[in-house]
């Protein structure tokens, strides 16, 4: 069984001349003959290098790996009852799905609320993040959830004053944070600020905390799309100039006289801006958190990647020890900018191994009463059934699953429709259900009543689509939930789930699917 695709993707905009006839293991053509113009990714390699390593185009897409893993949670199932209720009185007229409450408490005193049990864990400095932003904000802070300002955004605003090093005032990340904070609703949902080793230096969290008010900040380990920093690409060469000044990598060096000269000749189109990798140490990792409460952080989060099992044993350890609030893990095969393609596909350990240790991990550190952090587990989750197989293949420890690329295309699609209306072109798979936003978003009426129509007016199309995508996922987990008779998020179990192969049941010590039940099973069949 080949597991990936080699040579050809929408991701490198390459494909294979002879598609129905392609080697297995290479990728490449049966037949490569002289002459081909070079459509594969060998061939387009062989004119724009470098450039073929990241997916394209870049700033308008988000990417995720194609590659199919040994397993997956597909590779689960959702149990259900016809017995009792948890979470509620076990009554027909009580239980019903509507009553499921989805709402999630965390950190040290339990002071973070979210109305729902998910996340977005981390958009940064990316076109895609930027062009979106105030959908994904407006949308997240409307529904009460998590949204985390990733790295680099000071350091990528041109807009930014930096004096001896460190950031004193912004435009993006002040914008960022308004965003959220001005639709905030009762308390519900957070905004957080990340931070790599360039954030770092500026300073940007102290800012974020003194001079914007944020309480919640997020040390980055990494993530599941790559085993690097973030990467970006810019087409102008004065602020490639401005972010190597700054102290981050860019290649070509854009000071270099003969490579400005080739740009502007034409030679290459775009430099690529680099974040340098993280060395994590104890002594650091501790040192930086104790800045961070003394700067006046009330919580600290971590967040990791795909990294082998021994650095995420140092990530739930180090969460532990020193008091961490929640730890974002991510898994293999996910983005939302611009990873290197082949490595998205190729390095890390996929979500479900990943996130068995994960459970593992923490509950030997349970086992011996020492403090366990609230967990996510993030990586390819979009809908409500994998949201549940995430929480239930996590439980207890588990409280929040993350999602990216879901509510970033929820958003996009929601700001497109809004350019619709107002060019008066609605498409006609839309036309469908109307012209307005009242009418297109399902969602429209019951937000217009809560916010009142003026503020209503000022909500844009894309938090709309953000909004009514996770409406949608709230009622299908209630509606898995309440089949469960799980009526609140605390009640969920690793019971709640089976394995449907041997291999899956081993990874993630989830019992098979005809072993489930088995002692009760007999007791009832074996019962007078």
């Amino acid at each position: 069984m080949t597991f990936s695709r080699v040579n050809s993707s929408a991701a490198t905009l390459t494909k294979n001349r002879t598609e129905e006839s392609v080697v297995p293991a290479s990728g490449m053509c049966v037949t490569c003959v002289d002459g081909c113009i070079g459509m594969c990714e060998i061939g387009k390699s062989a004119y724009r290098g470098h450039e073929v390593i990241y997916p394209q185009p870049f700033g308008v897409i988000t990417t995720a790996a194609e590659k199919v893993y040994p397993v997956d949670y597909s590779h689960f199932n959702i149990l259900g009852t016809a017995v009792g209720a948890h979470g509620i009185e076990a009554d027909s007229d009580k239980a019903v799905f509507p009553n499921v409450n989805l709402e999630v408490a965390f950190g040290h005193d339990r002071g973070i609320k979210f109305r729902y049990p998910w996340i977005i864990p981390g958009i940064g400095s990316t076109d895609i993040a930027k062009n979106n932003w105030e959908g994904l904000a407006i949308g997240t802070a409307l529904a009460g959830t998590g949204l985390t300002i990733g790295e680099n955004v000071v350091g990528m605003d041109p807009e930014a004053v930096i004096k001896d090093g460190r950031v004193v005032d912004t435009v993006d990340l002040k914008r960022r944070i308004n965003l959220f904070k001005d639709n905030q609703r009762d308390g519900y949902g957070a905004i957080i600020v990340q931070a790599n080793i360039e954030d770092t230096r500026l300073g940007t969290q102290e800012y974020a905390i003194d001079k914007l008010g944020v309480e919640i900040v997020e040390l980055k380990w990494g993530q599941g799309a790559k085993n690097i920093g973030g990467e970006v690409k810019i087409r102008n060469l004065e602020k490639a100039q401005m972010l190597y000044n700054r102290g981050y990598v860019v290649l070509p060096n854009p000071t270099n006289p003969d490579v400005i000269k080739a740009f502007q000749s034409g030679a290459f189109q775009e430099f690529e801006r680099h974040s340098r990798v993280g060395m994590v140490t104890e002594e650091s990792f501790g040192t930086r958190v104790e800045e961070l409460r003394k700067a006046g952080a009330k919580y600290v989060f971590l967040k990791t990647g795909a990294y082998r099992p021994a650095d995420l044993a140092r990530a739930i350890k180090f969460a532990s020890k020193y008091k961490i609030d929640l730890l974002t893990v991510d898994g293999a095969g996910g983005g939302t900018g611009m990873s290197p393609w082949r490595m998205m596909n190729e390095w890390g350990i996929p979500p479900v191994e990943l996130h068995s240790l994960m459970y593992e991990y923490a509950k030997k550190l349970a086992d011996k009463g020492e403090y366990v952090p609230a967990l996510t587990a993030a990586g390819g989750f979009t809908f409500e059934d994998q949201i549940y197989k995430g929480l239930s293949l996590g439980a207890p420890f588990v409280k929040l699953v993350g999602m990216a690329r879901g509510p970033i295309a929820a958003a996009m699609v929601g700001k497109t429709i809004g350019r619709t209306i107002d060019a008066h072109q609605v498409p006609v798979y839309v036309e469908r259900f109307g012209t307005t936003k009242d009418e297109i978003f399902v969602t429209a009426h019951e937000l217009r009543v809560e916010l009142g129509n003026d503020e209503f007016e000022k909500v844009p199309t894309g938090a709309l689509g953000l909004y009514t995508y996770y409406e949608r996922l709230a009622q299908g987990l209630r509606q898995l939930m309440a089949g469960s008779r799980k009526f609140a998020l605390e009640h969920i179990t690793r019971d709640d789930i089976c394995a449907l192969t041997r291999d899956v049941a081993e990874i993630s010590g989830i019992t098979y699917v005809t072993d489930v039940d088995k002692e009760e099973a007999e007791k009832i069949l074996n019962a007078s």
